[in-house]
C-alpha cells in the first residue's frame, strides 16, 4: 500500500532504532535504512526524509537517560488518570509528536506541545509505568504571550532568587535567624565570620550599580573572609583634570595628589574605584593579598569590581588604555571578567569585552600579561582557553616590527622565555594554542632572533623521553612540526635554506634518536593501549618532521641514514597494534594516520629521489598494496586510502612503471582497488542528501582529488599514461560488467550504473583550450542515448537522484559531442530537473542549461540562441525561480547562475520581464539580512543588471516599474548598512540614472547630495562604484553642478582620488567627465587649481598609469576646448610649463596609450596639435615636432589586438568572485563608452589628411626635413 507520511508505526520503529543504536555513529541515512528494512517502505521520497529527520530531532533532544523512579509512586500519581505515553505520535504537535526541548532535574521536563491550534510551553512532571513514560496532572502550560511575559521577567526573578538565597543562608546548620540577631553592621560581620557559611555562587552580572544596598550584606561577607578592610568616610582627594587629559597628565595630578594627601595611599593608580552605592567621593582601599590566598579570585574579585561605580571602571578602563599592563591582581581580575564575558552568549557584554582587550592590546606588555594569565592555575580553565587563543592571535597581527602597534622588544624578550615552559606544563588543549602562538614567534624570529628556542626544546625533549613523559614528548614534537611546517609553505630562498640547514645541524641527528627510542618504547609497551597512544602520536609527529625537513632538497644526513629511516616506516606499514586498533574507531584511526602519513614521506622521496629510494620501491610496493586492500574495504579508512593510492599513482608515472605492466596486476588494480572505491558508499550518499554544496563542490568541480573516488580514477590514469590500449580494454570491460549487473535488476543494482558513469565521467580527456572533451572507453554518442537518455526521460525526477544526477553531470561534460538535435529533444526534460525536491538535481540541472548556452560552435558562433530557448522561457524561469524556493536552496549559486545565462541571452518581453524583476528583487530582500554566498549574490546582482539593461533600454516603458521594485531594495542596502552590497549597489543607481531623461527625477538628486560626501569615499571598495555612479549623474544632470558650490565638491573627490595611486585612475574618470560635460566658462576658475594638483602628484609620485591617464586628460580638453586655451590654462600654473610636459611627458609616453577610444583621442589631439599648434610650427621648435611625429605614427601603427583590449560578451565568473578588498564589477550595469569625436571614424586616416594640408600650406618642406 502506498505510504502515509504520519504513519505512526514509522515513529516508533524510528524510535526503537535510535534507542538501540550507537549515537555515536548512528547517521540519519543508516536509521533511515534500518527503517525501512523493518517495515518493508520505501523511504527516499522527500516527505520520508524530513519526518524521519523530524523524528531523530526529536529524540535527540530528549536523549538524556529518564531518572529512575522509585517504585512506590506517590499516591497523587497512583490516582492520575493515565495519558498518553511521551512518545506517543497521536499527541498532536507540529511534527505530529510533543517535542521535549530539555530535561529539568527529577522527574520534569520542558516541551513544546501544540492544544486547541496554540502552541504551549509545558513544564510538567513525569512518572513510568510498565516500561513507559506517562505526563502527570502536576505541572503548568504557558501559551506564547504568557512565555513572553515570563520572560521578559526573568532578570527581575533571578535577582530575587539571589536576594532569598542571602537571607537563607542566616539559617546555618539548621539554625533559624531570630529577631534576637545583632543589628549592628560591625557585630553582625563578627557573628557572620564566626558561622558556617556556605559559599553560594552569585551572579555577577546582576551587579548594576542601582542595587548595591541588595548586595551590601554579600559584598561585606567576601571582604571579611579576604580579611579586607574598606573605608567608606574619607573623601576622595579631586584630581583637577579636563576629559580628554592624556595619561601622562592623568600621571602626574594623581602623583602630585598622592604628594599632598596622606589619605589617598591607597588608592593611587592602581584602583581608585568608587563605591557604587554612595553619593559622596568616598573609595575603597584594599591592601595587598595574604600569599595563602586560597579562594578563587575570578569569583571572588569579580562580584567585587561588578559593585564599584560606572565611573571608576571607566578609570580602570583609561588605566589599561594608556598605562603599562602590570601584573597585578588588578590586571588579573580585568583580563578574566573580558575573557568571561566573550563567553556569553548575549551581545552586549560580549561586544564590550572584545572591545575592551581589542584597546587594551594597544597596551604594553599586555602580551606578557595574557600569557601569565593563562598560567594562573586558579583561573577557570575555560577563561585560560580563550586567554591561550587570544594570546596566539595578539602574536600573529603583532609580533611583526611592522605591524601598527608592534609589540616591544623587552615584552617579546620575557614572552619567549616563558612560553616554552608554559606550553609544556599546560593542559593538552592550552598546549595546542600556546604551540601555535610559539610557531608563530618562530616563523618570523626563529633561529636568528631566538637561537636558544632550539637547544631549550632539544633539552625539554630529550628529559621527557627518559621521564616516559609521553605527553610533554607529543607537545614539544608537535612544536617543532609547526616550528618546521614553513619549509613546506615558503618559496625556496637563500635564507630560508641557512634557516634549514641551522635546524638540520641541530636536530636532524636527535630525531632519528628520537624515532628509534620511541620505537624501542613501543615494543615493550605492546600491551598498554593508553602508552601506545602516545607513542604512536609521537611517531606520526616525528614522520611529519622529517616530511618538513626533507621537503625542499635531501639533506646529507637524511641520506646517510636512509637505511635507518625506510627500515622504520616500512616497520610503521607493516606493523599491527592489537591493543590500539581493536580498542576503537578512534585507535584505527591513530594507526592510519601514522601510516598515511609514511606513504606522504615515501612519495616524496619517489617524486623527488627515485634514484635513491629505487631499491626499497619493491619492498614499499608490497607493503602499501598489502594495506591497500584492507583499508579500501574500510569505508573509515579513506585518509590512508587516498594517501596510498596516490603513492601507487606517483610510481605508476615514474620510470617504474613497468610494475603495472602485467595483464594480472592490472587486473587487480581495476577490480581490487578501482572498482571498489568508484562505487558508492553509505558516506557518499549521506553527504548527497545532507551537505549538496560539498557533495557539489567534489564532484562537479573538481576539489575531490583527496577522496577515494577520485584518486582511483588517477590511478588508472596514471597505469594508462603507458599502457593506454591495456587500460582502456580492461575499464571498457568493467563498464559494461556494471552495465549488465544493473540490467539484471536496475532497482537494486542502480549503484552500478552510477559507477560505469563515473568511470567515463572521470576517465574522460579535456582538449587544450576549450571545454570539449573526449573519451576512448566508450562511443559518446551512442552510451549517451542508451545510457544517459533513459534516465534523463525518466518521469519521476527524485527517483534514484544519484543516478540522475551522474547522468546529468554527463550531459554536461559532453555537451559539446552531443548534435544539437539531439540536445534540444532533451532540453525540456533537463528543465523539469529544476523542479526536483533534491538538492543537487536541481543544481545539476541549472549547471547544464547555463553550460549548454555557452557552447560555441568553432570556438566563435553560439550555438544556442534567443530562438532556441525562447518556446520553453516562460517554464524555465518558473522552475528556475520555484527552485530558489526549495529547502536549503535559497542561495543556490548554481541556479542563480543559470538565471544570469538566461537572462543575457534570451529575449526579454514585458511578460517575462515583470515577473523576473519581482523575483530577482524578492531574493534580493531575503539576502540582505544576512549575505553568506559571495558567488550567489555576485549572479543575483549581475542577473538584475542584465535583465534592466536588457529590458528596460529595449522597453522605455518598463523603467518605472522596475524603479518601482529595485529602489526599495537599495535605499535598504544602504539604510542598513550591507556594506558587501554597497559598490554593487551603486552600480545598479547609476544604471537607473542613465536610464532616465533629464530632468534627472528628484528623489535621484537626492542620492546625488549623499554621493558627495567625502567620508562615503573612504573605503576603496567603493570608489569604482560611486565614480560610476557620479559620471552618471554628471551626464545626466550637468547644470546641477552650478549650484550649492557642488562642482566644488565634486573637484574635492578628483583632488581626494588622484593623489592617492591606487585610486588614481578613477580620479581621472571624474575630472574627464566633468570636461566632457561642461563649458570651459564654468570650469576657467578651476582649472589652475586642477593643473596644479596634477603636476604637484606628478612631481612626487609619477606612475605610469599617472602619465597615461594625464596624457588622455589633456587630449581631451585639447579637443573639447582647443589648443590654445589648454596651453594657456597650462601655463598659467609656470610659465612655457606646457613645453616641458611636451618634451617630457607627452610624446615619449604617448605610444603606451590602449584601448580603442583613448588611443583615436590621443591621435587626434597630438595630431592637432603638430599641424595647428603655434608652438610646433615655430621652427624653433622643430626637433619636437619632428619627435611628436614619430610618436603618432609609432602609436597608429600598432597591431589593433595590442592597443585594444576588449572583453567577453558574456564573462564567465570564477569560483574566485566574493567579497575582496578590491572591486567586482557588474559586467552589464557597466558605464558605455562615449566617443567625444563621433565625426571621426578612422584617426589614421584623419592624420594624414591634416599632415596633407599642412604639407599643401608650406609646401612640404617641413614634412619633408622632418
Amino acid at each position: 500500500m502506498e505510504f502515509e507520511p504520519h504513519h505512526p508505526k514509522l515513529e516508533e520503529t524510528v524510535n526503537q532504532i535510535l534507542k538501540s543504536a550507537d549515537l555515536d555513529i548512528a547517521t540519519e541515512l543508516s536509521i533511515r535504512r534500518a527503517a525501512r528494512k523493518q517495515l518493508g517502505l520505501d523511504l527516499s521520497d522527500l516527505p520520508s526524509k524530513q519526518l524521519v529527520r523530524r523524528i531523530v530531532e526529536s529524540f535527540l533532544l530528549s536523549t538524556s537517560p529518564i531518572d529512575e523512579v522509585r517504585e512506590e509512586t506517590d499516591k497523587a500519581e497512583e490516582v492520575q488518570t493515565e495519558k498518553s505515553p511521551v512518545d506517543d505520535p497521536n499527541i498532536e504537535s507540529d511534527d505530529g509528536a510533543e517535542r521535549i526541548i530539555c530535561r529539568l532535574p527529577g522527574k520534569r521536563r520542558v516541551s513544546i506541545e501544540k492544544f486547541g491550534g496554540t502552541k504551549l510551553v509545558s513544564i510538567r512532571e513525569y512518572y513510568q509505568k510498565q516500561g513507559n513514560v506517562f505526563t502527570s496532572g502536576k505541572g503548568i502550560s504557558l501559551n506564547p504571550e504568557e512565555w513572553s511575559a515570563f520572560c521578559s521577567s526573568f532578570s527581575d526573578i533571578e535577582e530575587a532568587i539571589t536576594k532569598m538565597e542571602s537571607r537563607m543562608r542566616d539559617n546555618c546548620n539548621g539554625k533559624k535567624q531570630t529577631e534576637a540577631e545583632p543589628s549592628n553592621p560591625s557585630i553582625r560581620l563578627a557573628y557572620e565570620a564566626n558561622t558556617c557559611h556556605p559559599l553560594i555562587p552569585i551572579a555577577t552580572t546582576r551587579f548594576t550599580g542601582k542595587n548595591y544596598y541588595c548586595w551590601k550584606r554579600q559584598m561585606e561577607f567576601f571582604l571579611n573572609q579576604l580579611k579586607i578592610f574598606y573605608v567608606l568616610v574619607t573623601s576622595c582627594p579631586k584630581i583637577p583634570v579636563p576629559p580628554d587629559a592624556s595619561f601622562e597628565e592623568i600621571n602626574r595630578s594623581k602623583s602630585h595628589a598622592q604628594n599632598n594627601s596622606e589619605e589617598f595611599v591607597g588608592g593611587g593608580d592602581r584602583f581608585g574605584g568608587r563605591d557604587r552605592g554612595r553619593t559622596d567621593d568616598s573609595f575603597i582601599l584594599i591592601p595587598p593579598l595574604p600569599s595563602d590566598f586560597k579562594i578563587s579570585t575570578h569569583t571572588l574579585f569579580s562580584s567585587f569590581f561588578c559593585s564599584v561605580s560606572s565611573s571608576a571602571a571607566l578609570q580602570i578602563d583609561r588605566f589599561f588604555l594608556h598605562a603599562d599592563m602590570e601584573w597585578n591582581q588588578q590586571t588579573l581580575q580585568f583580563l578574566s571578567q573580558c575573557f568571561l564575558d566573550t563567553l556569553s552568549p548575549q551581545p552586549e557584554p560580549r561586544r564590550r569585552a572584545e572591545k575592551n582587550l581589542s584597546n587594551a592590546a594597544d597596551t604594553p606588555n599586555y602580551g606578557l600579561a595574557v600569557l601569565r594569565l593563562v598560567s594562573e592555575p586558579s583561573v577557570h580553565e575555560q577563561i585560560r582557553q580563550c586567554a591561550a587563543v587570544n594570546f596566539k592571535n595578539h602574536l600573529k597581527t603583532r609580533w611583526m616590527p611592522s605591524s601598527a602597534t608592534p609589540i616591544h622588544d623587552t615584552e617579546k624578550e620575557q614572552i619567549k622565555q616563558l612560553i616554552v615552559s608554559l606550553m609544556l606544563s599546560s593542559t593538552p588543549k592550552i598546549q595546542a594554542q600556546l604551540s601555535e602562538a610559539l610557531a608563530v614567534i618562530g616563523n618570523h624570529d626563529f633561529p636568528k632572533l631566538w637561537p636558544a628556542l632550539l637547544p631549550e626544546l632539544k633539552s625539554n625533549l630529550e628529559k621527557a623521553i627518559n621521564a616516559n613523559d609521553f605527553a610533554s614528548v607529543n607537545g614539544i614534537l608537535a612544536t617543532f612540526n609547526s616550528l618546521f611546517k614553513k619549509f613546506r609553505h615558503q618559496y625556496k630562498s637563500d635564507p630560508l635554506l641557512l634557516d634549514l640547514k641551522y635546524c638540520l645541524d641541530n636536530f636532524a641527528a636527535p630525531l632519528l634518536s628520537t624515532v628509534e627510542s620511541i620505537s624501542a618504547k613501543i615494543k615493550a609497551a605492546a600491551g598498554s593501549a593508553e602508552t601506545l597512544r602516545q607513542l604512536i602520536e609521537a611517531q606520526r609527529l616525528c614522520c611529519r618532521i622529517f616530511y618538513s625537513l626533507n621537503y625542499l632538497d635531501l639533506p646529507e644526513f637524511f641520506e646517510d641514514n636512509a637505511d635507518k629511516w625506510m627500515n622504520e616506516f616500512k616497520n610503521y606499514l607493516t606493523t599491527r597494534y592489537p591493543a590500539v586498533e581493536d580498542g576503537n574507531a578512534d585507535g584505527l584511526a591513530l594507526v592510519d594516520e601514522l601510516c598515511a602519513a609514511v606513504c606522504d614521506n615515501i612519495s616524496h622521496y619517489m617524486e623527488r629521489e627515485g634514484e635513491l629510494f629505487q631499491k626499497y620501491l619493491s619492498g614499499f610496493v608490497e607493503a602499501v598494496w598489502s594495506l591497500l586492500v584492507v583499508a579500501s574495504a574500510s569505508p573509515s579508512r579513506e585518509r590512508l586510502t587516498v594517501t596510498a593510492i596516490k603513492f601507487l599513482t606517483i610510481v605508476s608515472t615514474s620510470v617504474h612503471h613497468a610494475l603495472f605492466a602485467g595483464d594480472e596486476i592490472l587486473q587487480q588494480v581495476t577490480q581490487s582497488i578501482v572498482i571498489p572505491n568508484v562505487m558508492l558508499r553509505d558516506e557518499d550518499e549521506e553527504l548527497f542528501e545532507m551537505n549538496y554544496v560539498e557533495f557539489i563542490r567534489r564532484d562537479m568541480e573538481g576539489s575531490d582529488l583527496d577522496t577515494r573516488r577520485r584518486i582511483a580514477c588517477e590511478l588508472l590514469k596514471g597505469i594508462a599514461g603507458n599502457y593506454k590500449e591495456k587500460v582502456t580494454e580492461r575499464v571498457s570491460a568493467q563498464i559494461h560488467n556494471c552495465l549488465a549487473v544493473f540490467a539484471e535488476n536496475p532497482a537494486a543494482n542502480w549503484k552500478y550504473k552510477d559507477c560505469a558513469i563515473y568511470l567515463v565521467v572521470s576517465l574522460a580527456t579535456k582538449k587544450a583550450g576549450g571545454a570539449s572533451v573526449s573519451t576512448d572507453l566508450v562511443d559518446v554518442e551512442s552510451f549517451f542515448r542508451s545510457v544517459i537518455v533513459p534516465e534523463l526521460q525518466g518521469q519521476d525526477v527524485n527517483a534514484y537522484p544519484m543516478l540522475k544526477a551522474g547522468a546529468l553531470k554527463f550531459f554536461t561534460l559532453f555537451r559539446v559531442l552531443i548534435p544539437k538535435p539531439v540536445a534540444m529533444a532533451l532540453i525540456g526534460d533537463v528543465v523539469r530537473f529544476l523542479s526536483s525536491d533534491v538538492n543537487v538535481g536541481h543544481s545539476y540541472a541549472a549547471s547544464c542549461i547555463e553550460k549548454l548556452l555557452l557552447v560555441k560552435d568553432n570556438g566563435v558562433q553560439p550555438r544556442y540562441t534567443s530562438l532556441d530557448i525562447g518556446p520553453i522561457l516562460p517554464v524555465l524561469m518558473t522552475n528556475l525561480f520555484g527552485a530558489l524556493e526549495k529547502p536549503e536552496s535559497e542561495e543556490n549559486q548554481y541556479v542563480m547562475r543559470c538565471i544570469m545565462r538566461v537572462l543575457q541571452i534570451a529575449d526579454i518581453s514585458p511578460e517575462v520581464a515583470s515577473p523576473c524583476i519581482t523575483g530577482l528583487t524578492t531574493v534580493l530582500n531575503r539576502v540582505c539580512e544576512n549575505p553568506k554566498n559571495p558567488v550567489f549574490n555576485h549572479c543575483l546582482f549581475e542577473a538584475v543588471a542584465t535583465l534592466v539593461r536588457r529590458a528596460c533600454e529595449k522597453n522605455s516603458s518598463l523603467v518605472p516599474a522596475f524603479e518601482t521594485c529595485l529602489l526599495p531594495s537599495l535605499q535598504m542596502i544602504l539604510a542598513k548598512e550591507v556594506t558587501e552590497f554597497f559598490p554593487y549597489a551603486f552600480q545598479l543607481l547609476a544604471q537607473l540614472v542613465d536610464l532616465n531623461r533629464p530632468p534627472v527625477p528628484p528623489h535621484y538628486m537626492q542620492i546625488f547630495d549623499i554621493l558627495l560626501t567625502p567620508d562615503l569615499w573612504d573605503k576603496s571598495a567603493n570608489v569604482p562604484a560611486l565614480v560610476r555612479l557620479l559620471q552618471s549623474f554628471l551626464q545626466q544632470a550637468p547644470n546641477e553642478l552650478n549650484r550649492d558650490g557642488k562642482l566644488r565638491n565634486v573637484l574635492g573627490i578628483f583632488n581626494k582620488l588622484v593623489n592617492k595611486p591606487s585610486t588614481e585612475e578613477h580620479g581621472f574618470y571624474v575630472l574627464n567627465t566633468v570636461i566632457e560635460n561642461l563649458g570651459y566658462d564654468v570650469m576657467a576658475e578651476y582649472m589652475n587649481h586642477i593643473w596644479s594638483s596634477l603636476f604637484t602628484r606628478l612631481q612626487s609620485s609619477k606612475t605610469q598609469r599617472f602619465v597615461r591617464c594625464l596624457i588622455i586628460l589633456m587630449s581631451l580638453f585639447l579637443v573639447k576646448h582647443g589648443i590654445q586655451t589648454l596651453v594657456d590654462s597650462i601655463n598659467s600654473v609656470q610659465a612655457n610649463i606646457f613645453q616641458m610636459l611636451l618634451a617630457q611627458i607627452w610624446i615619449p609616453n604617448l605610444k603606451t596609450i590602449t584601448g580603442h577610444i583613448e588611443v583615436k583621442l590621443s591621435a587626434v589631439a597630438s595630431t592637432k596639435l603638430l599641424c595647428e599648434s603655434p608652438l610646433l610650427l615655430d621652427p624653433a621648435a622643430e626637433e619636437l615636432w619632428g619627435k611628436l611625429l614619430d610618436s603618432i605614427v609609432t602609436l597608429l601603427s600598432q597591431p589593433e589586438e595590442e592597443r585594444v583590449e576588449d572583453e567577453p560578451e558574456v564573462p564567465d565568473f570564477g569560483e574566485a568572485t566574493g567579497y575582496q578588498a578590491t572591486f567586482v564589477r557588474l559586467h552589464n550595469a557597466g558605464k558605455k563608452e562615449e566617443d567625444p569625436l563621433k565625426e571621426i571614424k578612422d584617426p589614421k586616416h584623419f592624420s594624414i589628411a591634416l599632415l596633407a594640408n599642412l604639407s599643401t600650406q608650406f609646401r612640404g618642406s617641413r614634412v619633408k626635413d622632418g
